[in-house]
């Protein structure tokens, strides 16, 4: 296949698009993770970016944030966030080969050892907590309990829910996020 001269500025244009578009994400990246090391922002961000399949462009910048996340979750410990953000911040550290303890998800069990019932309003949350188990060890009790608890909740619910969380369910419940990708 032949270029011509046309076809190689445009080449050229597209390449330095696409480097503008990574200095930018860069940046966003590593001013949400100076702002706010434990932010829900910053984390969303850097699993959209996992998502997308555009991290291997970020390693650097993205493990700059995880070991920020990391400081501030062992730091405090966590026990003051939602479902979904803890889960969201185990999983993402977890699949990163951070040595986070499953515990904190006891906060989220009631007195007779189960998970609470309420949790089951919390859509978001058990769809963090579902990815969340994917990542569990042989012998973390509590990650076996809430990958059965979360599977028999969202399954219930998956047809009554509206697009696009319908959909973001679905693909969940048939591709877990370890077997898809690996941070």
């Amino acid at each position: 296949m032949t270029y011509t001269p046309k076809d190689k500025v445009m080449r050229a244009c597209k390449e330095e698009e696409v480097e503008d578009l990574k200095k930018e994400v860069r940046r966003k990246l590593m001013a949400a993770a100076a702002a706010s090391p434990s932010s829900s922002q910053l984390q969303n961000f850097i699993d959209e970016v996992q998502r997308l399949g555009v991290a291997y462009h970020f390693e650097g910048e993205r493990e700059e944030a995880l070991q920020h996340i990391y400081g501030s979750f062992h730091d405090n410990n966590d026990m003051d966030g939602d479902l979904y953000n803890i889960a969201l911040r185990f999983r993402l550290l977890r699949q990163q080969g951070y040595d986070i303890s499953c515990g904190i998800f006891n906060k989220f069990k009631d007195k007779q050892g189960g998970f609470k019932e309420d949790l089951i309003t919390d859509v978001q949350g058990m769809l963090g907590l579902y990815e969340a188990t994917h990542f569990r060890v042989h012998g973390e009790h509590i990650l076996e309990e809430a990958l059965a608890f979360t599977t028999i909740h969202l399954k219930a619910m998956a047809k009554d829910l509206e697009y696009p969380l319908s959909a973001h369910v679905a693909h969940a419940l048939k591709w877990s996020i370890r077997k898809v990708w690996r941070g």
